[in-house]
């Protein structure tokens, strides 16, 4: 049996409100095991034996079905997670927030694309490292940066989100509990 993580897209923002605990018994009623949850932002650690792609639309109709909104999840194994952080390009520095992004293939070309064409603030960046975008902005220019704007583009809504590094840290934690 393989640990997992659901990240859900934009769970307790804009009007999409949910109870982890809520959220943690349709995926317990799914069929996972081990279910918990990190954070309020839709972060669900569970156990199966089904791979992700097949997760995905279990937990996407289930998700749609009980909370009657369109769900959007993406899951990444344990292995997979732990890969991600440690390929972080960027050093945590006082002052910044660093976010990794993970989404659908070849949004991360599309994020480095509008990153490249947005207005950077001093010390801004973005790289795609092994298909995962990761940025690095400011404190408090998040949401009001350029490319900050860009990712709450209708367009991008299915096919990607993104979870502060901190946050892959205290993922990585739980798993190993």
């Amino acid at each position: 049996m393989k640990k997992y993580c659901a990240f859900l897209r934009g769970v307790n923002v804009k009007g999409t409100n949910m109870k982890m605990a809520d959220v943690c018994k349709v995926f317990l009623d799914s069929g996972m095991e081990n279910v918990s949850s990190v954070l309020a932002s839709g972060n669900i650690l569970f156990q199966s034996d089904k791979d992700s792609v097949e997760l995905k639309k279990i937990l996407e109709k289930a998700m749609s079905e009980h909370f009657n909104y369109d769900a959007f999840l993406f899951v990444k194994n344990e292995k997979e997670i732990n890969e991600i952080l440690a390929n972080d390009p960027f050093l945590p520095i006082e002052n910044f927030h660093s976010y990794i992004f993970l989404g659908l293939e070849k949004v991360e070309e599309t994020l480095l694309e509008e990153f490249e064409k947005s207005r950077k603030a001093e010390g801004e960046k973005g790289k795609i490292v092994n298909n995962i975008f990761y940025w690095q902005v400011p404190k408090g220019q998040t949401l009001d940066s350029d490319f900050g704007k860009v990712l709450g583009k209708k367009s991008l809504k299915d096919k990607m989100t993104s979870r502060n590094a901190n946050t892959f840290e205290k993922i990585i934690y739980k798993f190993g509990k």
